[in-house]
């Protein structure tokens, strides 16, 4: 059975965070890597049980997927959280073996003013023994599976 890291990469995230890290309640593991925030980010991050960490500057966002205790990372936005059917399909994700597979994709929905709108499948499940990446979040590969359910993007605290 794979266990899943979350990771979120944070910066003045008290508004939005405490409700991302609510929703992880499929992850076996959560970090929260903070790049200098002037807020209560790191106290949120420690009430709700995530491994606070301290970003070094100039080190690629994905360099910290080396330090999760499992292989499968979830990556995470802090204005993001996981809907019900996706913590449901993540569950199920779980039961079964994937140790030959890179990653997977989930869809996310995005809070617009004129309401919620579907956006396009992104990589957010990785195995970080099969993949690297640079950037905030790692690239969108269309050749992936989608796991069911979405990612709720917030643009409003």
């Amino acid at each position: 059975m794979p266990k899943i890291t979350a990771i979120i990469h944070t910066s003045n995230d008290e508004l939005r965070l405490g409700r991302a890290l609510d929703s992880l309640r499929a992850c076996d593991e959560v970090i929260v890597v903070d790049h200098g925030s002037k807020d209560n980010t790191e106290k949120i991050a420690r009430d709700h049980g995530a491994e606070f960490k301290t970003g070094i500057p100039g080190v690629d966002h994905g360099t910290y997927a080396v330090d999760a205790r499992h292989d499968w990372i979830l990556c995470l936005r802090a204005n993001e959280s996981i809907g019900e059917p996706l913590e449901a399909a993540l569950f199920e994700w779980k039961a079964k073996d994937y140790e030959e597979m890179s990653g997977f994709n989930i869809r996310v929905r995005e809070e617009t003013d004129e309401g919620w709108k579907p956006s396009e499948a992104e990589t957010r499940l990785v195995n970080r023994r099969r993949m690297n990446w640079t950037g905030d979040l790692p690239p969108t590969t269309s050749v992936f599976e989608t796991v069911g359910g979405e990612l709720l993007r917030f643009n409003h605290p």
